[in-house]
């Protein structure tokens, strides 16, 4: 049975003061920020090496092989244990809308995850391309699949307008937030990555904008020249917003109130008013 609402909410917001506490610590805050850039990285070139090939061939199930290994992304993140600037954006506001971090803790947290996230995504994209692990087995002076699918990828975000990039990165966050929210609600591992895989799935099979994803597929296509850094510059400056849209208003805000715990008298049996219990009231129902 998944762990009631109320405990979760009580519980992300205690990881929002764990975060806030672990920025005291730069160093080791950015190291641990830049793993998980690097780990979406992962998901990034996993996804063009297993679906670039489909997408060459126009099979219609690219994006469903896409969808299905993406799930590697947040599968590292949680278990590995990093720093995702995402994920950190449902956290912190959840910490925020309980009263147990400051505006200032949101704000430096989600930036200092987001610089590190940028580091490692762009750090691990250099690697990439330095393998040339993308183009294996194409033909000599030839582009393989799934630099080819980088590419794709790079142009169709660049020719979105600003509203279609924002909104994508609405549904995008709301996705990966409730993903990483239902693993919350549950201590068994294999239902974690259950719920993981299905969170990812869907937002990437549907074309969904992830920021830190952005981050390491323009960079890939700047390093195979294929796009600018500007590129990289105007999709972030409406995906960032949306991510905190989808993953703040869209997951943590309602989570928070309806997890809210208030205190109400039961009707116990009593002489007068003063015998009253009080009693903390879950907001979820017991058999939920």
């Amino acid at each position: 049975m998944p762990i009631p609402v109320p405990d979760v909410v009580d519980e992300t917001a205690e990881q929002s003061v764990a975060k806030a506490e672990a920025l005291r610590n730069p160093p080791r805050y950015f190291l641990s920020s830049a793993l998980a850039g690097a780990y979406i990285g992962v998901a990034v070139v996993l996804l063009a090496s297993t679906a670039g090939p489909l997408a060459a061939a126009e099979s219609p199930a690219a994006k469903l092989v896409a969808g299905s290994v993406f799930g590697v992304a947040l599968t590292l993140v949680v278990f590995a244990g990093a720093e995702l600037f995402t994920g950190n954006v449902m956290v912190m506001l959840s910490g925020l809308f309980s009263g147990k971090v400051k505006m200032r803790d949101v704000l430096l947290v989600n930036a200092g995850s987001l610089v590190g996230n940028f580091a490692g995504s762009v750090a691990f994209a250099a690697v990439v391309n330095a393998s040339g692990v993308l183009d294996a087995g194409a033909k000599p002076g030839a582009k393989g699949a799934g630099t080819t699918m980088i590419a794709t990828l790079a142009q169709a975000k660049t020719g979105a307008t600003g509203g279609q990039l924002f909104w994508r990165a609405v549904l995008c966050n709301m996705l990966v937030c409730l993903a990483l929210w239902m693993a919350a609600r549950t201590t068994n591992d294999a239902a974690k990555l259950g719920v993981l895989f299905w969170g990812l799935l869907a937002f990437i099979a549907s074309g969904f904008e992830h920021s830190i994803a952005n981050m390491t597929i323009f960079s890939l296509a700047v390093f195979q020249g294929a796009a600018h850094w500007s590129d990289l510059g105007r999709n972030l400056i409406y995906t960032i917003p949306g991510n905190i849209v989808g993953g703040g208003l869209l997951v943590a805000a309602p989570y928070a109130w309806i997890g809210r715990r208030h205190p109400v008298e039961i009707p116990y049996p009593a002489t007068n008013a003063d015998d009253a219990v009080a009693i903390p009231e879950s907001a979820e129902p017991a058999t939920a």
